[in-house]
């Protein structure tokens, strides 16, 4: 067999790699829209379905997972190659969790349908179409191997991030205000704490696409501004209509939360 041949091989193979992440991606994106759309319709049946599509997202991983091993078993890649692999493994794992998420908002969605609306809900689709915007950058930036797009994706994670915290402090007033509000507004922050956490790896993907191109890492600060993990509700302050939230001075490092 000639060099030519497996150099070509070898382009081939990495190809089929790239096209399998980006259908995985696909999906992905399609999961949370559909997530973000029962949520917003109340719609029983587009749940249930988000919830039994994560399989999907699963078995691509794996098939990603196997190629990727095998690639990496059978050629010994080197430079930008050893870097389409290790980038595979890495935005699939990104993907997998992104298609948990929006499993987890869809179960979410169940519950939530089966309450009276309360008015923190208007702000959950406004997130979503937030986060579906980042998915669809951050994954066009992939194919096309955009630096530029991927940083601009990255960047309104902060955003998201300001849309969080203010639903949280919506939530908690509603829940201080009145207590039949508790278990809606319990599921409410739930889900938009899954759709902060779909934008963090929309942002690991969108790092991970720089480090594909240019081949060192990016050497940012991640922009965080989740506020939520210092509002706290003063106890002297729950009863009576002038109920408010508390916020406490950032004093440590934000660090990202799972998925709650």
């Amino acid at each position: 067999m000639s060099t030519e041949h497996i150099v070509r091989s070898f382009a081939q193979e990495l190809l089929r790699l790239s096209n399998l992440v980006t259908q995985m991606g696909g999906v992905a994106e399609a999961q949370v829209e559909a997530a973000v759309k029962a949520v917003a319709r109340r719609d029983v049946g587009l749940a249930t379905q988000v919830m039994q599509a994560d399989a999907r997202l699963d078995a691509y991983e794996r098939d990603i997972d196997a190629e990727a091993v095998r690639l990496l078993a059978l050629r010994q890649p080197m430079a930008q190659d050893l870097r389409e692999i290790v980038s595979s493994l890495k935005i699939a794992a990104d993907l997998e969790r992104i298609g948990d998420y929006a499993a987890n908002i869809a179960k979410r969605s169940l519950a939530l349908a089966q309450m009276p609306l309360v008015r923190p809900a208007v702000a959950i689709p406004r997130m979503g179409r937030l986060v579906e915007t980042i998915m669809k950058d951050v994954l066009d930036a992939y194919t096309e191997r955009d630096v530029d797009k991927a940083i601009a994706a990255w960047e309104r994670d902060e955003e998201l991030d300001d849309l969080y915290t203010s639903l949280f402090r919506e939530g908690l007033t509603y829940m201080m205000e009145d207590p039949r509000n508790i278990t809606p507004c319990t599921h409410l922050l739930f889900m938009a704490k899954n759709m902060e956490r779909i934008g963090d790896h929309a942002t690991n993907i969108a790092e991970t696409i720089h480090y594909l191109v240019v081949g060192t890492q990016l050497n940012l600060a991640r922009p965080k501004s989740d506020g939520s993990s210092f509002a706290v509700v003063s106890p002297i302050q729950l009863d009576g209509p002038d109920a408010q939230v508390v916020e406490e001075s950032d004093t440590g490092d934000n660090a990202n939360d799972d998925a709650m």
